[in-house]
């Protein structure tokens, strides 16, 4: 004992640390894997930063199982620090925010982090839709029809009529993050080439479609967003950053 050094004991300065413009907290299902790294790309902005929390759910995705994250939701939010002094929160995923309500998943955040404001990935996408002047959309999905149909009705009545829709039919959020970006690309061509559409929203945070989306816009010649995409948006956007990237298309680089 007697021949252990001293601990000299340092001073030191303090600065804003990480996410001096705007710490973002996230609400990620326990079976996504893609959100985390699309945000990595999303909001790679000086002085943004994320920070994730876990929120259980099944694998398979159901009207139900979607519904059953309602009693799940508050758990996640406890876990985002609210000393981090969070600029804005999302929830990320779409076919829940649709089964569940966006009101009602927007109450329960606001009860756990009250005046912090949050956002999913259907209400940002309404928001960006509209920011890119969509007025007749086509849809790419990997539900099955009861949850595309009830995302279908939720667009429709935020006055986004769906004109054309496709889907991979896939129940289980493992394979639907296995998709590789060249099907979600001809996927997104083949829906948005109709003439009954004016853009395309491609539904699901596990699916990888971010990077694929500035190239399905020049191929359309019409504006694409996604889950991701544009929950990444609203969410830097709510924060008051409005830094532009022209590598993720028309909605980081023109709003």
């Amino acid at each position: 004992m007697g021949d252990q050094p001293l601990i000299k004991r340092f001073d030191f300065k303090k600065d804003k640390g990480i996410g001096e413009r705007a710490r973002l907290g996230l609400l990620v299902l326990e079976s996504d894997q893609t959100i985390e790294e699309d945000f990595r790309l999303l909001t790679n902005f000086p002085g943004v930063a994320i920070y994730h929390a876990r929120l259980a759910n099944d694998v398979i995705v159901t009207p139900k199982t979607l519904s059953n994250m309602e009693k799940e939701l508050p758990k996640a939010a406890k876990l985002l620090p609210k000393y981090f002094g969070l600029k804005a929160i999302g929830y990320g995923c779409t076919s829940a925010a649709t089964i569940i309500g966006e009101e009602k998943v927007e109450a329960i955040i606001e009860k756990i982090h009250p005046n912090t404001p949050s956002t999913n990935p259907l209400t940002a996408a309404k928001v960006a839709l509209k920011k890119l002047g969509v007025k007749r959309l086509g849809l790419v999905t990997p539900y099955t029809p009861d949850v595309t149909h009830a995302l279908q009705k939720k667009f429709t009545e935020a006055g986004l009529p769906v004109t054309i829709v496709g889907s991979y039919y896939e129940e289980s959020d493992l394979n639907v993050g296995k998709i590789d970006q060249s099907s979600i690309l001809k996927s997104t061509i083949s829906v948005g080439q109709s003439k009954d559409c004016d853009g395309v929203f491609i539904s699901c945070t596990a699916l990888r479609a971010t990077s694929i989306i500035k190239r399905a816009e020049q191929v359309l010649q019409k504006p694409v967003t996604g889950s991701n995409h544009a929950l990444a948006w609203h969410l830097l956007r709510l924060a008051n950053v409005h830094d532009q990237s022209p590598n993720f298309g028309r909605l980081f680089s023109e709003f």
